[in-house]
């Protein structure tokens, strides 16, 4: 055999043992006439002794990094032990070994502080996943995968597959395609989720279904998307939201107590949409630190009836603001002695592109009880304090302002916040805040096309006192300018999304499941009949033959385990990600295919502007 033990096993009780061990070469020391070498595998590194006897076997075969090597010899214990590793207390002295495979010089070194870059990393993956510390988000991955598994099996869920060559549907993000060799000039598309499958498996009988699934977005990529990601997809027939969200905040929370030890007995706040959007100025606030939005100022047309605080900054003649849809405010605790560079470094950083400000307001509340502002010629000191307070500041704390259109603002203080929490140390990687975010808008008006989109998707049921509001009312828009007069702009979806710690984890819908009100949601979206039944005929046709009532969600499992592993990037929570272009780099893919291919397909590639 190649190993009796791994590079993990032994121990100082294995004293004396004769064991074969084989890995890779990690380091190689000598000094005079003995030499040193740490062998490593998945399991771990032990340390090799070649002890003067070998010293021509070693000068005849060298080793070098990442050698393939086998020894044979006896566990001793260690003169100089290493407690930095569990094996740190004993040593093998070597009696015979066997280089199985030579290697070149690796392009950066296989360590934990390797001095390879990103690009070189994803080059040469599956070198770096010899890296303990990628070996380490991988077997969390797989820890949470099967901890998963396990809650999922022990409360009567189901694993069964579904079809990865389906039909395409365009209605979200951009499908990939794949052509049909057998069928010509017709496509199939890969799933972008099970959605539609694990509905008909709802038809079917088979109440409690999951699968952990590839899904596939042809999207612009970001550190936390990928072409191809993974879903903890899941759905339940017979079921109400308050089901669903009890059942999946005790899967959550099992796999914080199994992987990380970490008992959640908290519980779980929710928050409506409508309140996330107007407190934290996003749909995934992060709840780990306060430094809630204070709204001065809000346009008719905003998505909230509260009031804001406009009589506060009003009356001044201060343009900025009185030419501004929205003014909203954040009180930075214990920054009120920000020197005027770093105030200006922040009036920088809002003036980005990826933020879009034209600047920046702030107000110092200073530890003495005085106020001190950018702004001190339009307002008066007691007008300073009155917005200090409405902005839940104290003594010590620094007020920043922001003004501009609805959307692009409220965007801004959401990213401003956050950054501000980065540098002051507020989100800590150690803790875990989750959040339920209930009560969304079902549809949202699209300008350009004059029409209803689905905020999640067409599936999504509307909340039950809301159904007759859908079915009773033509969903068509006369005046582009009263929209938000429409009966569908107040409808609200049946729908909940898990957050952890800012980011979006989870989310899903109780689902329609009459054909009635299924239609009237496409109707809703533009599709008319001939429309509705070419694309998801099967659908509605299903839902004539018994469809209970149901819900499900799927979980972003590369996100999760991203976050439980302290990280908010998960390409190196992915055994083999592609890059930020979308390709892999690795593989050197996509890349182009051969004409005997193209003509197998009869597809006709024309790339001439």
């Amino acid at each position: 055999m190649y190993r009796t033990h791994t590079c993990g096993d032994l121990r100082i009780s294995d004293n004396n043992k004769n064991v074969t061990l084989a890995g890779w070469v990690q380091t190689v020391r000598k000094f005079g006439s003995i030499t040193f070498v740490d062998l490593r595998d998945r399991y771990g590194i032990t340390q090799l002794l070649f002890s003067e006897n070998l010293n021509a076997a070693l000068d005849a075969n060298p080793l070098g990094r990442e050698y393939v090597l086998q020894v044979k010899g006896t566990v001793n214990e260690r003169s100089s032990k290493n407690a930095n590793i569990p094996t740190g207390e004993i040593e093998i002295t070597v009696t015979e070994f066997k280089i199985l495979n030579k290697s070149a010089v690796p392009p950066f070194t296989i360590q934990d502080d390797t001095d390879g870059g990103d690009d070189i990393r994803m080059k040469y993956r599956f070198l770096d996943l010899r890296r303990n510390a990628v070996k380490k988000n991988l077997e969390l991955r797989y820890s949470i995968n099967r901890s998963a598994r396990n809650y999922l099996h022990a409360n009567n869920f189901m694993d069964i597959e579904t079809p990865f060559l389906i039909k395409s549907t365009p209605e979200g993000a951009r499908d990939f395609v794949v052509p049909s060799r057998m069928n010509p000039g017709q496509f199939y598309a890969l799933p972008q989720s099970p959605q539609t499958f694990k509905q008909l498996l709802m038809v079917s009988g088979y109440d409690r279904y999951y699968q952990i699934v590839k899904c596939f977005r042809d999207e612009d990529l970001r550190a936390d998307r990928q072409p191809e990601f993974t879903q903890i997809d899941c759905e339940m027939a017979f079921v109400e939201q308050e089901d669903i969200i009890n059942m999946f905040e005790g899967l959550v929370k099992h796999i914080f107590k199994d992987v990380k030890g970490i008992d959640y007995t908290d519980f779980v706040d929710r928050m409506t949409w409508e309140d996330a959007m107007w407190q934290y100025g996003n749909d995934k606030p992060d709840i780990r630190f306060d430094m809630k939005v204070c709204n001065l100022k809000k346009p008719a047309t905003v998505f909230t009836d509260k009031k804001d605080n406009a009589d506060l900054i009003n009356g001044v003649d201060f343009k900025v603001f009185d030419e501004a849809e929205t003014v909203v405010a954040i009180a930075v605790p214990g920054c009120s002695e920000y020197s005027r560079k770093q105030t200006d470094e922040l009036t920088e950083w809002v003036k980005r592109p990826q933020i879009g400000m034209k600047g920046m307001v702030f107000i110092k509340a200073n530890a003495d009880g005085t106020f001190k502002s950018s702004v001190d010629k339009f307002y008066s000191e007691d007008k300073l304090k009155a917005i200090a307070d409405a902005a839940s500041a104290k003594a010590g704390d620094l007020i920043l302002i922001l003004a501009g259109a609805e959307e692009r603002t409220r965007k801004a203080i959401s990213d401003l916040r956050m950054y501000m929490a980065e540098r002051l140390g507020l989100r800590r990687d150690d803790e875990f805040k989750l959040l339920w975010v209930i009560d969304f808008p079902l549809f949202e008006y699209d300008e350009e096309g004059n029409r209803w989109v689905a905020r999640h998707h067409p599936f999504t049921a509307p909340k039950p006192d809301h159904i007759n509001i859908m079915i009773n009312n033509d969903p068509a828009i006369k005046d582009a300018t009263k929209y938000l007069e429409h009966p569908y702009a107040n409808i609200k979806a049946n729908a909940y999304d898990m957050v952890l710690n800012g980011n979006e984890v989870g989310g899903g819908s109780i689902r329609i499941y009459q054909r009635e009100l299924q239609e009237k949601m496409f109707a809703a979206l533009g599709m008319d009949a001939e429309e509705q039944q070419h694309k998801f005929g099967f659908l509605l046709g299903a839902f004539e033959y018994g469809a209970p009532p149901h819900g499900g969600i799927a979980f972003g499992f590369d996100r999760l385990c991203a976050i439980i592993g302290g990280s908010e990037g998960i390409r190196d929570f992915i055994a083999f990600p592609k890059n930020n272009s979308g390709r892999d780099v690795m593989l050197d893919a996509p890349a182009t295919i051969d004409d005997r291919q193209f003509a197998e397909l009869q597809i006709k590639l024309d790339l001439k502007d």
